[in-house]
């Protein structure tokens, strides 16, 4: 059952508390400063997302029954042969513990089982936390609450975090080719776990003007995220490797972090930018994984890059929530966000799935004019050689390397 059936939504009446707490409550919207502490000009709403549709599959994600098929079997996802079970202490006594001293007890709300998966460093046990964090708020009826986010999310000793430049190319890196790509989908989804609880902790405070129905949301992403970094992690246990076994940057955590003072910034740059990176780069590597014979790899690649298309939806449902209550334009105020926030928005893109999840292309693709889009009915058929050109283009790069 879903948590929300359980519960009174709370006021969604947006406030300037979203983004600062030295606002007057009496006034809501600020015309001066609507988003941040930064002198920026912001559009005012000169347009409408009429145009906008959302994800047909976004009511039935979120009505969906807790989701506990957290191993790849022979047919795909399955429950675990082995079912821990779990307790208000968070320890079992099988091979699929967790085994831990955190008292579930001590935590009577979602933002404090949170913030304890945020402060967990053991990458295996922090996606198990997570799930169980899910699950006790959908059982247990708890409230959203209020607790103060960590800095930064606690991390294993490996891998090593470095600089993008200094991450080794599959031809270096001791790993063969599926399982290098499988680790750093591992990296992403593990960095994905706490990026939503860190949204759902970090906006705690302000949960009577997002509405509960936002923290319900980004809680379900994280156990799905959870779910996908326990399908990688078993895949490189079968193919000989562990996650850890070659270095990894942060720049997934850089873009979460400087968001961390503004909502409406936080969802442009993670669910809309980030997230729906991963709608252009999952039909890629399921090509490569195919490619390179790794049938197994390439269904949980597949199966990963389908449930992110909820992610973005969600991300992009409640950017069109904000700039609604804020009486802001959501094309302009996603580009200036964008702008002030340094957050850079690469192709190619993987044009179908992002229209599928609503996000207008004019949003993120300079080239694109909706006065001019199916004027010749060719544009589509460009998009999709220039995707094809692309993919080729990479995996050339891919073969260069391994050779």
């Amino acid at each position: 059952m879903h948590p929300l059936k359980h519960r009174t939504m709370l006021s969604t009446t947006l406030k300037c508390t979203f983004w600062s707490n030295t606002f007057p409550t009496h006034n809501p919207f600020n015309p001066r400063k609507p988003f941040s502490a930064s002198a920026v000009k912001y559009p005012k709403q000169e347009e409408t997302p009429a145009q906008i549709v959302h994800w047909s599959g976004l009511n039935n994600w979120r009505s969906s029954p807790l989701n506990r098929n957290r191993f790849w079997g022979a047919n795909g996802p399955q429950t675990s042969p082995i079912q821990p079970s779990f307790s208000n202490s968070g320890e079992t006594g099988d091979s699929g513990s967790i085994l831990c001293s955190i008292d579930w007890g001590c935590c009577s709300s979602l933002a404090e089982m949170g913030a304890v998966v945020l402060s967990t460093a053991d990458p295996l046990q922090k996606s198990k936390l997570s799930h169980l964090a899910y699950s006790r708020w959908c059982q247990e009826s708890l409230p959203v609450g209020v607790c103060e986010a960590p800095s930064k999310p606690a991390r294993p000793q490996n891998p090593q975090l470095v600089s993008p430049k200094e991450i080794p190319s599959p031809k270096h890196s001791g790993l063969p080719l599926n399982a290098y790509m499988l680790h750093n989908l591992a990296h992403v989804e593990l960095n994905a776990i706490d990026l939503a609880w860190d949204t759902v902790v970090r906006f705690s405070p302000h949960c009577e003007h997002l509405g509960e129905g936002f923290f319900a949301d980004f809680a379900h992403v994280a156990d799905d995220e959870s779910r996908h970094f326990a399908w990688c992690l078993q895949r490189l246990e079968e193919l000989g490797f562990s996650y850890g076994d070659m270095p990894a940057h942060n720049l997934l955590w850089r873009e979460c972090d400087k968001t961390s003072d503004n909502v409406a910034a936080r969802l442009a740059a993670i669910p809309l930018v980030q997230e729906a990176r991963g709608l252009d780069a999952g039909p890629r590597l399921v090509q490569k994984m195919v490619g390179f014979g790794d049938l197994r790899t390439s269904n949980i690649v597949a199966k990963i890059a389908d449930e992110e298309l909820a992610h973005v939806a969600v991300g992009l449902y409640w950017f069109l929530s904000v700039c609604q209550k804020m009486g802001r334009a959501p094309c302009s105020t996603f580009k200036v966000l964008l702008k002030e926030y340094n957050v850079e928005i690469k192709g190619p893109f993987n044009y179908s799935a992002r229209d599928e999840v609503g996000i207008p292309r004019d949003w993120y693709d300079p080239s694109f004019s909706r006065q001019g889009h199916g004027k010749d009915g060719l544009s589509e058929v460009y998009d999709r050689l220039a995707c094809i050109i692309s993919m080729e283009q990479e995996n050339s790069k891919m073969d260069a390397s391994r050779g």
